[in-house]
């Protein structure tokens, strides 16, 4: 059991973000469990050949048997939407004697011994360190910047849509416990209760927010919420994002006839494939088609009543309307 105690100003100060690089480093997970994570199976079947030409007995071992992490490869991030370089150069800035520290630590907390990928390679946590950042900025650029990431940016982006919606509708209760069931409210306590046993005895914890801000990120891979190992590192908690399964290379679904005549083909897997929220790059991804195609499509729609338009940053997520779920259901 975790315990994060919030003061009078520190709710003001809690924020939602992603992180492009703990999903890098989380999504290094489905290899270590692919039946624990479905949705990644064609993903890492497709840069298997890419990740192969890297170290891959290192990124390997960057996540343990049980799929803890050290906490030193996700740095907290600093800003609302923090780049992948920008959050690679935090990493690359980490203590040596932090390196060492938190892969003993994620280690030990398994259960697990230390690869010799690792053991033989701690007694220079510098040179370390160094070799993590060109592996994962290597598995970035090779295998998730490409077509994993446009993907899973939007879904990142609707799941932080819907919880700002969430909050503003039922308030801090309401966020926290929509976020995982293991995340319970009271008096100005968020309790984080985790069925592993092992993650367990480092519970009984009791931490002040104290002004330091909690920060919570939706993760695409992530079965449970679940925060950082070292008690004295800021307040984070990561938890399963929504609509996971979008990241599933499934066909584009074939629209019903009798839509298709009411609106067209196109714009009828459009609305169909919107029943989570997404950008226009995802939808021209999931389509195959080019970006300024779907715009116009979105357009249409969106005029029409259809679809609602939300911007994120410098992203703006389609969504169905009612009137537009309810023709997509067929109750129309």
């Amino acid at each position: 059991m975790f315990e994060f105690a919030f003061g009078v100003d520190d709710l003001a100060t809690t924020r939602l973000t992603y992180s492009p690089l703990q999903e890098a480093v989380f999504s290094l997970r489905a290899r270590r469990r692919p039946a624990a994570y479905p949705h990644y199976r064609r993903w890492t079947a497709s840069w298997e050949a890419a990740y192969r030409e890297l170290d891959a007995e290192l990124l390997d071992a960057l996540v343990t048997p049980r799929v803890w992490v050290p906490d030193f490869l996700t740095p907290r991030p600093a800003g609302r939407r923090p780049s992948f370089e920008s959050e690679l150069a935090v990493l690359a800035a980490t203590d040596p004697a932090v390196v060492a520290k938190d892969f003993a630590a994620a280690y030990r907390g398994d259960g697990a011994p230390l690869p010799p990928a690792l053991a033989a390679r701690l007694e220079d946590p510098a040179g370390l360190l160094a070799h993590c950042v060109e592996q994962v900025r290597g598995y970035w650029e090779r295998c998730l910047l490409p077509r994993w990431w446009p993907r899973a940016r939007a879904v990142l982006e609707a799941d932080l849509a819907h919880r700002g919606r969430m909050f503003a509708e039922h308030g801090a209760e309401g966020l926290f416990a929509g976020l995982s069931p293991q995340l319970s409210w009271n008096s100005g306590v968020l309790r984080l209760d985790d069925p592993d046993s092992r993650v367990r005895a480092l519970g009984g914890r009791y931490t002040p927010v104290a002004g330091r801000g909690l920060i919570l990120l939706p993760t695409l891979c992530g079965r449970g919420a679940h925060t950082v190992i070292d008690p004295d590192e800021p307040p984070v908690i990561s938890y399963p994002a929504r609509g996971t399964a979008l990241l599933g290379e499934h066909p584009a679904p074939q629209p019903p006839d009798a839509l298709a005549e009411l609106i067209g083909p196109a714009r009828t897997r459009l609305l169909l494939l919107l029943e989570h929220p997404a950008t226009t790059t995802a939808l021209a991804h999931r389509l195959a088609v080019t970006p300024g195609a779907v715009s116009r499509h979105l357009t249409a729609l969106t005029a029409a009543g259809l679809l609602t338009r939300t911007r994120t940053g410098r992203s703006v997520l389609y969504a169905r309307s009612p009137l537009g779920t309810a023709l997509a259901s067929g109750r129309l």
